[in-house]
């Protein structure tokens, strides 16, 4: 009762502080709260000032949870063995086992992989248009069409406005006749907004690019490869950056579609791109500020290459592609440089997601005759690498013996956007890649043939056998590269020059095989020392297992070190014994 007295004596006093108390609130807040989410119609809200929107098609992703079939929700599938026959043959053709693509859905649904906190995400509620440009050669009919289905369906309509496929003119004896009418007529019937650019001769990847970019209509291209699967609201977030700068380049994560299942899964959960000194592409870790941001953009200095979107404006100010770059190769350097040199950003972004087939091989041989990727390189390297170029052709002195063709268009593209020189690209935008691909190689320990001491006649060889990339072999010791090793300062094993190293994932009991994989420089399960006093390769940091060889059937694998086993006596053709000698106090990371 005498709470209700108070109330009622001091009421007036009581809202008045209320209400003073909160405007000293709006008033101290960075961002007023009247402006920080207002909601009007059509799902549009205002936050922070500008008008952003939820771009998920709920309905869409209902139909999807309720789909059946192989393949679904991205789960490996298999074919019975009654279609072998069928799935060589195609495979022969594709280098993926394009018979088990034809038994998926060109609308199969894909589970949602992305960060948590994409699905809240909202998108600026005015977005530019967009113009899907996919080149192919020879593709399969069905990985084709899922590309150009799943870029639509998962797409807000309005914003994307046509999807155009670019491809050489069909001969009367081509196996890919399914290319010609029928897939115009596919086009007509079910993806209206789809039409195919048909080139007078395969002019090859960059050249299909540039002519498909040039039938476009849309605000920005989006470039992707005619393998590939695009997920859920994987649009917007290219899109977003482009509309706020439109000098931004977007590249979504790339994800694996297994060559042989056709599994869908997670390459990675983020890596900022790069490239060695020979121009492999390399991959950072993501710096410590955009692992806290994520999944919020985040800046790289290099594209993978194929999938990546782009304003039309910036595009053309950049002069596109290189159009004397020929067939593929170092066409994503070449845009990399420029975008960033030239006064633009690059941006991963990590809520678009789209999966990508790696073929097995490569079923097609390269059109052209001499080492055009060489002159590709250089092209590049002469108009936009400056005083760095010397880095490349130290390590490949032969790129200089190929001509670059006329490089004064590209000069005058630089020329034109008064951009910057590539060594403020390395201290500003790639400058750790030194700290993982130094510019100047530390020396190995040792390197040339591993000649086996209990049969001299035999040496190590690095030609693949079996299935699994695995190494083993010995081979008649001999002078060609297949013979030749390095055991570099990273303290890995590798054959000559190669980007894969000696792996050997599985140590259990005695002995395990050892693979070839993929160098990560990370020590660990592709660590190796040579013992020169006993003539031994010990693996890992323990050194329990050593490089061992079966003489009779040429088999290499690692077992457990016994300083008295002939097989695992192993001599070198050069060793650098001081370097080994300090081996342990070697930081093998520059």
């Amino acid at each position: 009762m005498r709470l209700r007295r108070l109330w009622v004596r001091h009421q007036g006093k009581l809202l008045a502080l209320g209400i003073l108390a909160l405007l000293v609130i709006l008033a101290s807040s960075p961002t007023p709260l009247r402006d920080l989410v207002k909601r009007e119609e059509e799902g549009v809200v205002v936050v922070r000032g500008e008008r952003k929107k939820d771009y998920h098609d709920h309905d869409y992703l209902r139909v999807e949870s309720r789909q059946k079939g192989p393949g679904e929700m991205g789960i490996a599938a298999s074919l019975p063995a009654s279609l072998d026959k069928e799935k060589d043959d195609l495979y022969k053709v594709n280098g993926f086992n394009a018979r088990l693509s034809d038994e998926i859905a060109l609308n199969r649904s894909l589970k949602d992989i992305r960060h948590p906190k994409c699905k809240e995400k909202l998108y600026l509620a005015n977005l530019p248009t967009a113009a899907v440009v996919v080149p192919f050669h020879n593709e399969h009919w069905t990985t084709l069409l899922r590309t150009a289905v799943s870029a639509y369906n998962r797409s807000p309509k309005h914003l994307l406005k046509e999807i155009i496929s670019g491809h050489p003119e069909l001969t009367c004896h081509s196996h890919t006749d399914f290319l010609g009418r029928k897939l115009d007529e596919y086009l007509a019937t079910h993806l209206p907004i789809a039409r195919v650019v048909r080139l007078p001769e395969r002019w090859g990847l960059i050249r299909a690019r540039l002519e498909g970019a040039k039938h476009a209509t849309a605000d920005v291209l989006i470039f992707l490869d005619s393998h590939t699967e695009c997920t859920t609201n994987w649009l917007p977030p290219l899109l977003d950056p482009i509309a706020q700068d439109y000098k931004t380049a977007v590249c979504p994560f790339i994800d694996v579609i297994d060559f042989e299942t056709f599994e869908y899964r997670a390459q990675d959960e983020g890596r900022r791109g790069a490239f060695d000194w020979e121009f492999y592409y390399k991959r950072l870790p993501v710096l410590p500020e955009d692992e806290k941001n994520m999944p919020e953009p985040f800046k790289s200095p290099v594209m993978a290459g194929g999938l990546f979107a782009i304003s039309s404006k910036f595009f053309w100010e950049l002069g596109g592609y290189d159009p004397g770059l020929d067939i593929w190769g170092g066409e994503q350097y070449e845009l990399s440089f420029k975008i960033w040199q030239c006064h633009g950003t690059m941006l991963d972004a990590p809520c678009s997601r789209i999966g990508h087939i790696y073929r097995k091989f490569a079923p097609f041989p390269n059109p052209r005759k001499g080492n055009f990727i060489a002159r590709n390189y250089r092209r590049v390297a002469e108009v936009w690498m400056d005083e760095y170029k010397q880095y490349l052709y130290m390590r490949q002195p032969g790129w200089l013996k190929v001509g670059t063709g006329d490089l004064s268009d590209q000069l005058a593209v630089r020329e034109r956007n008064k951009c910057k020189s590539f060594k403020w690209f390395m201290e500003n935008i790639a400058f750790d890649l030194t700290k993982h691909y130094p510019l100047v190689e530390p020396p190995d320990y040792c390197n040339g043939t591993i000649q086996s001491v209990a049969e001299p006649k035999l040496c190590v060889d690095s030609k693949l056998k079996g299935q699994f990339d695995r190494l083993d072999s010995l081979g008649q010791c001999g002078q060609s590269s297949q013979f030749m090793f390095q055991l570099t300062a990273y303290k890995d094993l590798r054959p000559l020059k190669s980007h894969n190293c000696f792996d050997v994932p599985d140590l259990k009991g005695e002995r395990a095989p050892v693979l070839l994989f993929g160098c990560h420089k990370g020590l660990g399960n592709q660590m190796w020392k040579y013992d020169v006093d006993n003539q031994m390769i010990r693996f890992g940091h323990y050194g329990t297992h050593c490089l061992d060889a079966s003489v009779g059937n040429k088999e290499v694998y690692v077992a457990l070190c016994d300083a008295t086993s002939m097989t695992q006596k192993w001599k070198w053709s050069y060793v650098n014994e001081e370097r080994l000698r300090n081996y342990d106090n070697l930081d093998p990371k520059p």
